[in-house]
């Protein structure tokens, strides 16, 4: 392959098809993650090789993985992305924030308790800003973020997203915004329902319901009943907290709810109660946003009226 030459151009867009191929690890992932055909994101990388004049794809068993200077190439993008996204909000520092438009991704019961919250506040204080809601839980929604389809993302921490601690400044930055403890969720019948505090542990041998295989809210409930010392017994699955309640109430097993969920109501033949003991597991909620897009004059406010809806409901900071 000939070297890299100092007058050839990469395209950044087929940066974010590697990095997304980096994300998924297969291309077959990578294409159904960006709405492409597999032949189109391998004619992307192939290209992005000759570009950069060096390879970016190697054999390993029956697939494919990054070359360390596929990787190297993906430091780079990020700083590329960053500098642009500054880039892009300083030019549009001229409208002070007072128009433009904002997407915010988030899953359900963030966008009952927090984001609707906050639109009431923005309809008030800046009428002209315009502010869409798609409902969107990780990994996807940060797929979405990276591609410029979001521009706030809301969620939650979990495996193999952004570190709580350190976060991943080069992409995203992250604003914390409550810890939602968790609850659990008992038929009324139940012979724990009659205590006032559950210790996880307890639960041990009763049928599990846990969110759906991969997202966030499965990650939450397993990694709360492995610090219990024990696994689950996983009999349903469900993200939609309506219908965990409704199969708690139907006695077909427990399962752990966080408090912000409880807004939507509880049916009859479902009790609630509070874990016992210190360490009580919860979820901590977060907006991220991409790197370098901080200083958005339209992103300004929106995020300071998440900030303020939590505030006002009393909600634990997550900072």
């Amino acid at each position: 392959m000939e070297p890299f030459s100092p007058t050839c151009t990469i395209d950044v867009r087929r940066l974010r098809v590697l990095r997304e191929l980096r994300l998924q690890g297969t291309v077959a992932a990578t294409a159904a993650a960006l709405n492409l055909t597999p032949s189109a994101i391998s004619q992307q990388i192939s290209a992005l090789s000759r570009e950069a004049g060096v390879p970016l794809l190697e054999p390993h068993g029956r697939g494919v993985r990054l070359t360390p200077q596929a990787t190297l190439l993906l430091e780079h993008a990020a700083v590329i992305d960053a500098q642009m996204e500054r880039a892009r909000a300083d030019l549009a520092a001229f409208d002070q924030g007072s128009v433009g438009q904002i997407t915010i991704g988030a899953f359900a019961t963030a966008i009952t308790g927090i984001v609707a919250p906050a639109l009431v506040r923005l309809r008030r204080e800046r009428p002209r800003l315009r502010v869409a809601v798609l409902e969107s839980e990780a990994p996807d929604a940060f797929t979405r973020l990276d591609a410029g389809d979001l521009d706030v993302v809301i969620t939650v921490d979990y495996h193999g997203g952004p570190d709580r601690r350190h976060g991943d400044p080069a992409r995203y930055g992250r604003l914390d915004l409550l810890t939602d403890p968790l609850l659990v969720a008992l038929g009324a019948e139940h012979p724990q329902a009659a205590q006032a505090a559950v210790d996880l542990k307890d639960l041990a041998a009763e049928p599990w319901i846990l969110g759906a295989l991969r997202g966030p809210c499965q990650e939450v409930g397993l990694a709360a009943c492995t610090s219990a010392g024990f696994s689950p017994q996983i009999e349903h699955r469900a993200n939609d907290w309506a219908a965990v309640f409704a199969l708690v109430a139907a006695g077909c097993g427990v399962a752990l709810v966080p408090r912000m969920a409880v807004a939507q109501g509880l049916p009859a033949g479902a009790v609630l109660r509070p874990l016992r003991g210190p360490g009580r597991p919860s979820r901590h909620i977060y907006a991220a946003i991409r790197a370098g897009s901080e200083r958005y004059p339209s992103l300004v406010p929106v995020l300071a009226a998440l900030e303020a809806a939590v505030r006002s409901n009393g909600q634990d900071s997550g900072a």
